[in-house]
């Protein structure tokens, strides 16, 4: 993504360049309206529709007695009112963006002085960064506070009726909203023709993974696939983020490409390790309604067959980014080569014009006109 910058003239009112400029203050005005609907009767049920979870459910205090617990829980299912809440999340995530562009990636950019040509990765390795070392750390604590790590069956098992806890819907939604906030981004940031296919691919095949995740209830399982990519891609950005600082960092990215392919690896493991085999358990003619054991063949396929495409995908990406380096490696040692070729031929030319003109003005001096006439 390259990078809106802002000249020393204001743009004319409600111009492109203006709403662009300030695209954060129009998005926050829009935001402090639902805010605002929460103070008055008439407009708090509208507001809280887009600002708090909806479709919760209270667990039975019977059934959660069989779960072993004290007392009633609060669990969550999705539907259409999840479409407003990921909405208002979206204006959240836009706002946070800005933030960190300005008071943050803006004066480490102008304290650097990075080149042009590097500003837009800067920027976009920067704000990613951001994003995937909060979403581990995020992540990690719902998958520890929900036993996910000491119980695997956890993962091949959707939540008791098909619901999740309130921790866990707010993580897809969150998800949802940032990915979703990245296709306005593209424009906000006015990305180059050439990067905008690539980098529209790129968040809609992570939308398509945390919805495919969400709306199948197989909300560990995708939690701890994300876990292990956001690992992976934080561990990407964070070397290009030094590389981007001091060239010398390039042993940084040839260590983290081992551990690339190794997190493909074992994301692509985990995930036939699960869809393969525990979601097959249909076809044994074990069902477990108790706990909704997601064993659909069809969505044992989509979750193969979307693991192993994203997987594809990221791997020939790196292999395009490693590639890229390399050119840009190459062209400087070529550079200076034609460029003394140019120098010297230039001189040569120079040097033989001005051996003529010397020889000349020697012939045509008086001492030899004197030679000439005897």
């Amino acid at each position: 993504m390259t990078f809106r910058k802002k000249g020393s003239k204001n743009p004319p009112l409600l111009s492109l360049e203006f709403i662009l400029q300030n695209h954060a203050d129009f998005v926050a005005c829009v935001g402090m309206f639902f805010v605002l609907g929460l103070m008055f009767e008439g407009t708090a049920e509208v507001s809280i529709v887009f600002i708090t979870l909806q479709h919760g459910v209270i667990f039975p205090a019977a059934e959660a007695e069989a779960e072993r617990a004290t007392a009633p829980k609060f669990l969550y299912h999705y539907g259409a009112k999840d479409l407003a809440t990921v909405f208002f999340y979206t204006l959240v995530a836009i706002i946070i963006h800005a933030t960190i562009q300005e008071y943050v990636l803006d004066r480490i950019n102008r304290r650097m002085q990075f080149p042009k040509q590097r500003q837009g990765k800067f920027y976009e390795s920067g704000q990613f960064s951001v994003f995937f070392l909060v979403s581990c750390i995020w992540g990690t604590f719902i998958l520890v506070s929900e036993n996910c790590l000491s119980d695997l069956a956890v993962l091949w098992k959707a939540h008791t009726h098909n619901m999740m806890t309130f921790q866990m819907k707010f993580f897809y939604i969150s998800q949802l909203a940032y990915w979703f906030h990245a296709f306005p981004e593209l424009l906000f940031q006015r990305s180059r023709p050439q990067e905008l296919s690539q980098q529209a691919v790129y968040v809609g095949l992570h939308l398509f993974h945390i919805a495919g995740a969400y709306l199948l209830y197989l909300n560990h399982l995708g939690l701890l696939l994300l876990m292990m990519h956001y690992f992976v891609e934080f561990l990407s950005h964070s070397c290009d983020l030094f590389y981007f600082s001091d060239e010398k960092f390039q042993k940084e990215f040839s260590l983290w490409a081992i551990v690339f392919i190794l997190g493909r690896l074992v994301t692509l493991i985990v995930s036939l390790i699960t869809a393969g085999f525990q979601l097959a358990g249909g076809h044994n003619g074990i069902s477990d309604d108790s706990a909704e054991d997601v064993n659909v063949l069809a969505a044992k396929i989509a979750v193969l067959s979307s693991s192993c495409s994203i997987q594809a995908y990221v791997t020939w990406n790196l292999f395009n980014v490693q590639l890229q380096r390399w050119m840009e490696e190459d062209a400087p040692l070529q550079a200076p080569s034609v460029k003394k070729k140019r120098i010297k031929g230039r001189f040569c030319r120079k040097g033989t014009e001005n051996g003529v003109a010397t020889s000349n003005r020697l012939l045509d001096s008086p001492q030899m006109r004197k030679e000439k006439s005897s």
